[in-house]
């Protein structure tokens, strides 16, 4: 249920807090007042639009916050663990806060989340209806989903639904099983070339930059292979050795001469015979040097043509080279798909077919569900009807089947459709029904319904619109009767109906200088009478009006303790 519903700075409500409690809770007050300021701030708890005129003048922002106690086994506590937002307790707290320039912030369980997620929790925990209101009840689209929680077909509609995904995504499989077959056998020939090609070169990732490394060392050796060969050159065509021969040669012929060894002499042959020493020894470096620096030029050759391939190969087919290798087998897959193709394109086919008939069975026996329930309803809604005084009116729950055009859902379209008078035909519910009548079909449809959903909070706007004496007290019975499965609240307009609330709230405008502003009061047993009274005789409350007011609100307590007897 609502427990309790704070409301600070929102259009002409400077400070409200309500504490609620279960059964059915009435709102009046004088037209102009601002009861339909409460039901539009509960609104934005849960999720309705905000703009920026919300907002009391003067102040920075508007806070909302609803609190809700739901019964454990209620299915907001499923979404609100799906969205790691369960509390510690057993309460929810709904929270909007609107700033001056329209942005808007929600809040559960003073976790943020966004305005979608504020929205679908409180769908979950409350309903409004409204004399004119297109949602719920009045849109077609959402008679389906009604009927469904009525006769208890979930469970089955949900399968179906399941089962719908699972024959769209093969039928999704097949049809892209048949494009790219179809992609395949168009290029067949190139497939097959490009894959002897690309098996016959045989590229490996990272192989490009592998051979480019290998390319620049060779043709770096060749370079040095050329230098080495031309200091080798130099040695052995300048005859350094030869010179140096001759020179120590000579050297020791003229010391040979001499009577005497000349230590200059001496030392001269020396440094000869050692310079001989070491050019010999560096004309054998520099040739090892060449030997171990030499380049193949086959190897070069080789590294040239496998480079230049695989750098052609992959501009043909516009991709990196080292991405040969993955599309080589992209290819293969491709080609695969061709020639296995029919066979598992056969195979697709069969799992189709086997989906399709799982789906035809499924949404065949929930039409034939449907059907039953549609009529369990509209028995259930009939019997609603006489006491809201509208015995001769007839309700129909349309159930149209359509196999050429099956849903997620199924094949039937739900429609609720009523006749107003004995003998007129049957019309949607939005279009046939006046003013009062549609509220009256809307809390009967509600009544044969509320045993079925799991609403906490359901909220009726001026649900007496259009109605007075006995329909007006056959509503509020209803009312009353309906606050046992739920928590009702009803803004009303009629005393029969607010007489026959457990809990009474009052909303009163006051004008002080220029300031407006809304306030709401909790009547006690004596303000009731003082409110009833103005609501049977307007602006002068006479003592017969008061008089009334006490029989009407003990009218209906009466009969509670007669039913409790």
């Amino acid at each position: 249920m609502l427990t309790a519903l704070h409301i600070q700075d929102f259009v002409l409500i400077d400070q409200a807090r309500l504490a609620l409690a279960p059964g059915l809770t009435a709102l009046t007050g004088e037209t102009g007042a601002g009861k339909s300021i409460l039901l539009d701030a509960l609104g934005m708890a849960i999720g309705g639009r905000a703009e920026r005129g919300v907002v009391r003048r003067g102040a920075a922002q508007c806070v909302i916050a609803a609190s809700f106690e739901p019964r454990a086994d209620h299915p907001v506590w499923t979404f609100l663990e799906e969205n790691g937002l369960a509390g510690d307790d057993d309460q929810i707290i709904l929270r909007r806060v609107v700033a001056s320039d329209g942005r808007s912030r929600g809040f559960v369980n003073d976790q943020p989340v966004s305005i979608g997620v504020l929205k679908a929790a409180g769908e979950l925990l409350l309903e409004v209806h409204g004399q004119h209101d297109s949602r719920g009840f009045l849109a077609a689209p959402a008679h389906r989903g009604m009927l469904d929680a009525f006769g208890g077909l979930e469970k089955k509609a949900a399968r179906l639904a399941g089962l719908w995904r699972a024959w769209r995504e093969r039928e999704a499989a097949l049809e892209e099983r048949r494009r790219r077959s179809e992609a395949a056998a168009r290029e067949a020939d190139y497939l097959r070339y490009v894959v002897k090609t690309l098996e016959d070169l045989d590229p490996r990732p990272d192989e490009e930059v592998d051979l480019a490394e290998r390319r620049a060392a060779l043709m770096a050796a060749e370079k040095i292979a050329e230098d080495l060969s031309a200091a080798r050159n130099a040695l052995d065509e300048g005859g350094v050795e030869t010179k140096l021969s001759v020179a120590l040669r000579a050297a020791e012929r003229a010391a040979g001469r001499l009577a005497a060894p000349s230590p200059t002499l001496t030392a001269a042959a020396e440094h000869l015979e050692s310079a001989l020493n070491e050019a010999a020894e560096a004309r054998d470096m520099m040739a090892r040097a060449e030997r171990e620096f030499g380049v193949d030029a086959e190897a070069l050759d080789r590294a040239e043509e496998r480079l230049f391939a695989l750098r052609g190969e992959a501009r043909k087919h516009g991709v990196q080279p080292d991405q040969l290798s993955v599309f080589l087998a992209q290819s293969k897959t491709a080609l695969d798909d061709l020639e296995l193709g029919e066979k598992a394109y056969e195979d697709l086919e069969r799992a189709v077919a086997a989906a399709n008939a799982d789906y035809d069975k499924a949404a065949e026996t929930l039409s034939r569900d449907r059907v039953r329930a549609a009529e369990k309803l509209d028995t259930a809604v009939a019997r609603e009807l006489a006491p809201l005084k509208l015995g001769k009116a007839q309700f129909k729950t349309a159930v149209k089947t359509d196999r050429d055009n099956p849903t997620s859902e199924g094949f039937d379209r739900v429609e609720f459709m009523v006749a107003t008078n004995p003998g007129a035909p049957a019309g949607p519910l939005k279009t046939i029904a006046s003013g009062g009548e549609l509220s009256r079909f809307v809390l009967a449809m509600k009544a044969a319904l509320a045993a079925k959903e799991n609403r906490t909070v359901i909220i009726f706007d001026e649900v007496d619109a259009g109605i007075g004496g006995a329909v007006a007290d056959a509503v509020g019975e209803r009312l009353a009767r309906l606050s046992q499965d739920a928590q009702v609240l009803v803004v009303t307009h009629s005393p029969q109906v607010a007489a026959r609330a457990d809990h009474h709230w009052r909303i009163e405008k006051t004008q002080r200088k220029s300031k407006t502003t809304t306030a709401l009061a909790h009547l006690t047993r004596e303000d009731r009478i003082e409110e009833l009274a103005r609501m049977l005789s307007g602006a002068e409350i006479t003592d017969e009006a008061r008089a009334a007011a006490r029989r009407l609100l003990g009218a209906p307590q009466r009969k509670k303790l007669a039913k409790a007897g």
